[in-house]
């Protein structure tokens, strides 16, 4: 039997669980060669600033175009950050003044100036299935 504590909680979480969304990314502009896309998705301003991800993923760039998706996302604003990595060192290559030599992308197509884009500039609502695109320069 189910205490009345139970059934109150059940009831409260019962629209957080409601509030996950789906994230569809379409990756476009990539590198014309074989790369590997890396993929850092991130829901706060704090996480982004210290590189920890919520989630992340791999996957091949063929042609210059990629697709996936991230699954049952609680509602919030996230950062894509994203990289092709065409010589397979697991990085983003940069040259001597520090600017990269491989293809990357910020969420919103966001471009920042001496560094990566700001939390705001980059970051998005996601409070239903989303799609979006990222174009690689």
């Amino acid at each position: 039997m189910y205490s009345f504590q139970t059934l109150c909680a059940a009831a409260l979480l019962a629209p957080l669980a409601a509030s996950a969304a789906d994230l569809r990314v379409a990756v476009a502009d990539g590198p014309a060669v074989p790369a590997t896309l890396y993929v850092a998705l991130y829901d706060s301003a704090e996480a982004y600033a210290g590189g920890k991800s919520v989630a992340s993923q791999t996957l091949p760039v063929r042609a210059g175009n990629a697709q996936l998706a991230f699954l049952g996302l609680p509602a919030g604003r996230y950062v894509l950050r994203l990289f092709a990595d065409e010589n397979g060192n697991g990085k983003l290559d940069a040259n001597l003044l520090g600017l990269p030599i491989e293809r990357y992308g910020f969420s919103n197509d966001a471009k920042g100036k001496m560094g990566p884009p700001t939390f705001d500039a980059a970051s998005f609502p996601l409070e239903a299935d989303t799609t979006t695109t990222v174009h690689l320069r």
